[in-house]
């Protein structure tokens, strides 16, 4: 079952670069939309069939929170973490809030939806990525969650991105944003001047906003949700 949730992503990602390739722009958000789907709970998109993302917050709320699971599932850029093993709730914490940062400040120019009061119901120790903390901060951090409370964030942060994706205009695709946009981060609280947590900021300059709706809108969940998968008895092989 893993391997035909995986492979169903890999063949639709397949088909958005070459979209992209081609600079067919209605063609990048609508495939744009669906692998986001398959990447999301189902609730998200409204759609009928369970997803990567439901078997893994599932499987969190059901008491699992603080299974620890590897970062992800290869060495590629470890070296600006600060762990390579977390809490499951991290992975969730971790995704939601890059999509929060970068569908509303980069794709949008907006605001993030992620402010105290959220911080307040989650139970978060910071408000940046997460990318820096420690293992043992991890743990700590993983421990403080509120599961329920994150999962709805990760809904509204995930139902919000799906409408900024539809309203983006053609030409904007295929375009880099300004580098102001990119420092709001920064001045938000979404990265922290640790080398392991800001070096986002310049990964994310260099991209179009095409480049975006693929790492991080989608592909960035299939760096988090394999590993929980794959190491916990989530599902059959």
């Amino acid at each position: 079952m893993k391997q035909e949730l995986y492979g169903a992503y890999d063949r639709k990602n397949l088909a958005f670069r070459e979209a992209v390739q081609e600079r067919d722009a209605q063609k990048v958000k609508a495939l744009a939309l669906e692998l986001h789907a398959l990447v999301h709970p189902a609730c998200v998109s409204g759609g009928g069939e369970k997803t990567m993302a439901d078997y893994v917050v599932q499987y969190m709320l059901a008491g699992h929170q603080n299974d620890l699971v590897p970062r992800q599932p290869w060495e590629t850029d470890l070296h600006y973490a600060g762990t390579d093993r977390v809490p499951l709730v991290w992975q969730l914490w971790h995704t939601a809030r890059i999509e929060d940062l970068v569908s509303n400040i980069l794709l949008a120019n907006g605001e993030q939806i992620f402010n105290d009061e959220w911080q307040r119901k989650i139970g978060a120790a910071v408000a940046d990525t997460g990318n820096a903390l420690e293992p043992d901060e991890a743990v700590s951090f993983g421990e403080a969650i509120r599961p329920e409370a994150l999962f709805d964030y990760t809904v509204q942060v995930g139902r919000n991105t799906r409408k900024i994706i539809a309203g983006l205009k053609d030409g904007e695709l295929f375009e880099m944003v300004p580098e102001e946009w990119v420092m709001r981060i920064y001045e938000a609280g979404g990265v922290t001047s640790d080398l392991r947590s800001v070096w986002l900021l310049v990964f994310w300059g260099r991209l179009t906003r095409a480049g975006m709706l693929e790492t991080p809108m989608t592909n960035h969940f299939m760096m988090h949700l394999p590993p929980c998968l794959d190491n916990l008895p989530i599902l059959p092989v």
